[in-house]
């Protein structure tokens, strides 16, 4: 028996939650592990997470609805997923090139203006929420007809 789509999207929403905080972690990883620049970093960071929300949506919200090939359904959900990351991406950047002035204004840029890199991955992951669910289950998890 199908899902109701409010459920659907709560679970892909609290799994969405789950992923920012990989993004997050990997994010950090990739800026002082690895000792990439933001935007590589972020390139990076998004990998991770669009494995992890894939594979978590894959087992809690679309079950049973799919069940091809795994690097095939991994490569689909990515594709799918594109211009929710082209929004969420363009997101992040623009939070860079803007939020260090608006801090600046408000007198905030010492204390808050190392968290912008941080900030811009939860605009980013907000922001590209709703088109990726759509993708995730109209295109990728869609029921057979």
């Amino acid at each position: 028996m199908p899902r109701p789509v409010s459920r659907e999207l709560l679970t892909f929403g609290l799994i969405g939650i789950g992923g920012l905080f990989v993004d997050m972690a990997a994010l950090a990883f990739a800026l002082h592990g690895l000792g990439l620049d933001f935007y590589g970093g972020r390139l990076f960071s998004y990998l991770i997470a669009v494995t992890f929300t894939w594979y978590m949506n894959r087992r809690f919200t679309f079950v049973g609805i799919s069940r091809r090939a795994a690097l095939k359904q991994w490569a689909k959900f990515t594709a799918a997923n594109s211009i929710g990351a082209l929004v969420n991406y363009g997101t992040y950047v623009l939070v860079l090139q803007v939020g260090p002035g608006i801090l600046a204004a408000l007198g905030l840029d010492q204390m808050l203006g190392p968290l912008l890199p941080y900030a811009g991955v939860a605009a980013g992951s907000v922001s590209g929420l709703v088109f990726n669910f759509a993708m995730s289950k109209f295109v990728v998890f869609r029921r057979p007809a």
